[in-house]
């Protein structure tokens, strides 16, 4: 019967070099209850491989832009000491791309050709800040496309006489819009499909961790089937009801019952949902709406309320 092989350990120095941090950086972990505590042997301190492996899950947690205080709290959650490799494919599916569309590079002379020839500082910039366009490190001259379907819609418009300026004002309302869709979407699928995952400690597991990996795959595509389905059926509708009043064939007011889509902080919402539940929250605002409407309605039929002055001269 031949014998366990021996558990390798290794002093704070020799795990700092490693790891590629610093002996300062370990102990401040610890301190933070991020590591286990190491072995003492004698007035030594000696680290495990399970130390190693968890330093570079915060190597690779802080990479993906998690701060210390979100990863002591996955970490404490999954339980510590526990193999993470269910979790950290989870985060890696969360993080990954949410399109098959693939990056692309274009030089700044086939941008401006793209768009007419001209050159236009401003518009550059105005793509840069919205993230149309992403500066490569060392290459001025060159720009990463991180979706190049979304840029070729923004020359099309443009060749139709559609102004730049124009366009980012409506892809920055659009992308509004579009936030607000997917937070809702997140939302009822955290209710329904996620939250067990995350509110049942029985399910903070490996095998649970790649479970929710697996429905996020499956799940992903699902916003943007809904989303093209329901856009195709009311620019339809609208594209329709749009010309018939450009030909004059339609005068008719908005059909009773119509909904619009109006932005509301996110506080109001929240502070709502609290007051009544989230299934009376569309209901309560448009009372309220409807009941500030008609008492000032009521304030304008109203005569002038005479101050106690006026009134004792009247006498």
């Amino acid at each position: 019967m031949t014998d366990p092989p021996a558990r390798k350990s290794y002093r704070i120095e020799d795990l700092a070099h490693r790891t590629r941090t610093t002996v300062r950086t370990i102990r401040a972990y610890q301190d933070k209850g991020l590591l286990p505590r190491p072995e003492r042997q004698g007035r030594a301190n000696l680290y495990s491989d399970i130390h190693l492996t968890r330093l570079h899950q915060i190597a690779h947690l802080l990479d993906r832009g998690y701060t210390l205080a979100s990863i002591k709290d996955l970490l404490d959650a999954w339980d510590t000491g526990r193999d993470l490799g269910g979790v950290l494919g989870l985060v890696t599916e969360v993080e990954g791309p949410w399109t098959d569309e693939e990056p692309a590079r274009i030089t700044r002379t086939e941008l401006d050709a793209r768009f007419g020839g001209a050159p236009d500082e401003d518009a550059v910039a105005e793509a840069v800040e919205l993230g149309v366009l992403e500066p490569v490190d060392g290459d001025p001259d060159t720009f990463l496309v991180p979706s190049p379907q979304e840029l070729s819609v923004a020359a099309e418009l443009h060749a139709a006489g559609v102004p730049l300026s124009a366009i980012s004002g409506h892809l920055r309302e659009l992308r509004g819009q579009v936030e607000h869709i997917a937070a809702r979407f997140l939302e009822f699928t955290t209710e329904y499909v996620f939250a067990r995952y995350l509110d049942d400690p029985t399910h903070r597991t490996d095998a649970h961790a790649a479970e929710a990996a697996s429905l996020v795959r499956r799940l992903r595509p699902l916003a943007q089937q809904t989303v093209d389905a329901e856009l195709a059926r009311a620019m339809r509708v609208f594209a329709i009801r749009h010309l018939r009043t450009r030909l004059g064939a339609e005068d008719a007011p908005e059909a009773p019952g119509r909904t619009r889509s109006v932005d509301l902080p996110t506080e109001t919402i929240t502070a709502v949902e609290h007051l009544v539940g989230r299934a009376h929250t569309a209901a309560f605002i448009a009372l309220a709406a409807e009941r500030e409407v008609n008492a000032r309605a009521l304030d304008d039929l109203a005569p002038p309320r005479r101050s106690c002055s006026e009134l004792g001269e009247s006498l």
